[in-house]
């Protein structure tokens, strides 16, 4: 990874304990990371957040809203940031229900720098990721546009394991004619095989009919 891309990975800290906040934000910081800490819930809802991979570190026990229910509220919000929780009175009911959901770990306090660092650095390569595969989605699906509907049709029928004959009498229109808009759907999405256009239309959603 280039020393650009880690300058925009961001940990937040939420936790009410202003010294715990604090020792946080150097420890992330003594590995390059650029940290934004807060004491509520609230706090961090009225903040911008950064373009980048992010990682959450969130107290179970907050003023007001829980951070499992705060994990909820920003679940429903469609808010996907990976979750690191710490607790000081932590159960494992608690931590099941934060795994369950979602959570990258659940840290007892105290716990070791080095397990911090490392649950925070899964989380932000989770973050990654999926950042790569919505952009790659993205990239896909403006691909997509480009094919005329009657393409795009093939690419359906094709997916769903029709042979150009099959997809012909589908259509009603010449196998030669299917033979070239096949040809066009796999040069214009960059296909490099049927396996490779197959995988394409479950990423974008595609409905493939089913194989009469």
């Amino acid at each position: 990874m280039s020393a650009q891309a880690e300058q925009h990975e961001t940990v937040f800290v939420i936790d009410d304990d202003a010294a715990l906040r604090e020792a946080l934000a150097s420890l992330f910081r003594s590995v390059g990371l650029q940290v934004k800490a807060f004491a509520s819930a609230p706090e961090f809802l009225a903040a911008k957040l950064p373009d980048g991979p992010t990682c959450l570190v969130l107290d179970v026990r907050l003023p007001g809203l829980s951070g499992l229910d705060f994990q909820a509220e920003l679940a429903e919000a469609n808010v996907d940031i990976p979750i690191v929780f710490m607790t000081g009175h932590g159960d494992i009911p608690m931590t099941v229900r934060a795994m369950k959901a979602g959570a990258v770990e659940f840290l007892p306090k105290p716990f070791r720098d080095q397990d911090m660092l490392d649950a925070v650095q899964q989380g932000l390569e989770r973050d990654r990721n999926r950042r790569k595969s919505a952009t790659d989605v993205a990239r896909l699906k403006a691909t997509l546009d480009t094919l005329t509907s009657r393409e795009q049709e093939v690419m359906s029928l094709v997916t769903a394991g029709l042979m150009n004959k099959q997809i012909a009498g589908e259509l009603g229109v010449s196998e030669i004619t299917v033979k070239v808009h096949r040809g066009n759907v796999m040069r214009k999405m960059g296909a490099k095989s049927l396996a490779d256009l197959v995988r394409m239309a479950d990423a974008l959603g595609v409905r493939r009919r089913p194989t009469p």
